[in-house]
């Protein structure tokens, strides 16, 4: 293993706050590590929706390969960005405490088009499943496509006519750039595993996953792998609108997820409570039995509209 271990880090402020958190971590076990910037593909491609470029992993995927080609050590990765399944050689050393995993809308006047239903706003994002979710609360409103890093976002959004734009809490908070105009969407469910950093390194590297070991966070780890099994169970990829969250309290995991039709009019749902012993299956059981319960009809739809 290299010395200093080398942690691979996308470009983006966000991307290098987190990497930085990983470095921290592991230099307070007194073990030295550097940041190494690698670009990703999703970060070059600014204008293709998000669901259009038809490749789980688009974040990750370059960071992934300078891991297996040895070129770093460590890829630090919003675990919400990762695919269910990690490319062939390579494993999660630790998932670290998570951070908020709400949305946040970030808006401009006085915000009355929230209060009514049937108010008519745009609003700017490009994910599948905020859209779903804001359009099944708001029919009235229109959406436009927002990409980019959250500076490129924020000054976006500054730029247009639009009433306001979706982010996820915790990025924005992360990097001190939350605009005093923005409220938490404590209705709107999030990605599976939002907020969430994960930190992936070879599966031969026992070094790099014993120098690991410490950073990782039980209750998180447990709730994202719950999100995510909920996520791989119903075969969802950046087109289809699936949102999971669980959370441990008090010795027992509260878990609930959703899936909804792209124009957000159809919504399938649901909700369980269990000892975290009795929930290491709770996201898989819990999209089977949301198939059953309208969620096959509204996947049925997506695969004949695709």
């Amino acid at each position: 293993m290299h010395t200093p271990i080398r942690i691979g880090t996308r470009e983006s402020q966000l991307a290098i706050w987190q990497a930085t958190q990983v470095r921290k971590f592991l230099e307070e076990q007194g073990i030295t590590a550097v940041l190494v910037p690698i670009k990703s593909d999703g970060d070059i491609d600014l204008k293709t929706p998000l669901y259009e470029l038809g490749v789980q992993g688009i974040f990750t995927r370059s960071l992934d390969a300078a891991l297996i080609n040895n070129g770093i050590d460590l890829a630090v990765h919003s675990l919400k960005d990762v695919p269910t399944q990690l490319p062939e050689g390579l494993e999660q050393a630790a998932v670290l405490k998570r951070g908020p995993a709400s949305d946040l809308l970030v808006y401009k006047g006085d915000g009355e088009f929230l209060r009514h239903s049937d108010s008519t706003a745009v609003i700017a994002t490009s994910s599948i499943r905020r859209i779903a979710q804001w359009l099944h609360k708001y029919p009235g409103h229109t959406i436009k496509d927002l990409r980019g890093n959250i500076n490129t976002r924020l000054k976006k959004l500054a730029e247009e006519s639009w009433d306001a734009a979706i982010f996820a809490q915790a990025g924005v908070e992360r990097i001190q750039l939350r605009p005093v105009k923005s409220i938490v969407l404590d209705w709107m469910l999030p990605a599976p595993a939002q907020g969430a950093i994960v930190v992936v390194c070879r599966s031969e590297d026992d070094e790099a996953l014993q120098c690991c070991r410490p950073l990782n966070d039980a209750d998180t780890a447990l709730c994202t792998k719950l999100e995510r099994d909920f996520l791989r169970t119903l075969l969802g990829g950046c087109s289809t609108p699936i949102s999971a969250l669980a959370e441990v309290e008090e010795g027992d995991v509260y878990f609930r997820g959703q899936l909804l039709s792209p124009d957000g009019r159809h919504k399938a749902e649901i909700e369980k409570i269990l000892p975290v012993g009795m929930a290491n299956d709770v996201g898989r059981s819990s999209a089977e039995e949301l198939l059953g319960r309208g969620g096959q009809v509204i996947i049925d739809r997506l695969r004949a509209a695709g």
